[in-house]
């Protein structure tokens, strides 16, 4: 029983005389060490607005709205609620849309609604039931990450078609139903399958 208690006394003497573990930080400057996991920052070059990081979010700090009337969607990103796992950076199809950073890490305030950031991409929408596809920055990334093969999707050359300006205007009024014409149109994959459909039979 008394080697437990000189080794206390051991361990409580080298505390003493050894300088402490922590930091003085707020009162100091803090130095954080390598892979620390501070605020996300968002790429605004890299970040398509797929959503894939609100959808891996556990603590739902990331939410969006998509406003169809506007063709705009808003993404909040509420770092009072965010748990700083690193979901969103592991799981980011760009692999640079959000990163975190291990220099921002102290975001202590008075009023949380400071802690809301917000960044607005424009939607991809269907020519023919209005149903929202994607953004079109998440459209253009994966033109580019198909490369060729993307020639074979109607969609993916109207988005080409639109960063070269090759012509004024490739959709085609939908007025009465889906028909053959209606092929060059944007449309969500379930209008592009009812076209498909018609001219089979």
């Amino acid at each position: 029983m008394k080697y437990p208690k000189l080794r206390e006394l051991k361990e409580a003497i080298i505390s003493l005389f050894s300088k402490p573990y922590t930091t003085r930080f707020p009162a100091g400057d803090f130095k954080p060490f390598p892979g620390y996991r501070g605020k996300p920052i968002v790429d605004e070059d890299n970040c398509v607005g797929c959503e894939t990081c609100a959808n891996v979010c556990p603590s739902n700090a990331i939410t969006f709205v998509d406003d169809s009337k506007t063709g705009i969607r808003t993404i909040y990103r509420d770092y009072g609620s965010c748990i700083f796992c690193g979901k969103c950076e592991e799981h980011c199809i760009t692999g640079g849309g959000v990163k975190l950073s291990d220099e921002e890490f102290d975001l202590a305030c008075f009023d949380r609604s400071t802690l809301i950031e917000t960044q607005e991409r424009e939607l991809l929408i269907c020519a023919n039931c209005g149903a929202i596809i994607t953004t079109k920055d998440h459209m253009r990334f994966i033109h580019e990450k198909l490369g060729p093969k993307a020639y074979s999707s109607i969609m993916n050359l109207n988005i080409l078609n639109e960063r070269l300006q090759m012509a004024d205007d490739t959709d085609v009024k939908i007025q009465d139903g889906l028909k053959r014409k209606d092929m060059f149109s944007t449309l969500c994959p379930n209008c592009n399958r009812k076209v498909q459909i018609e001219n089979l039979i």
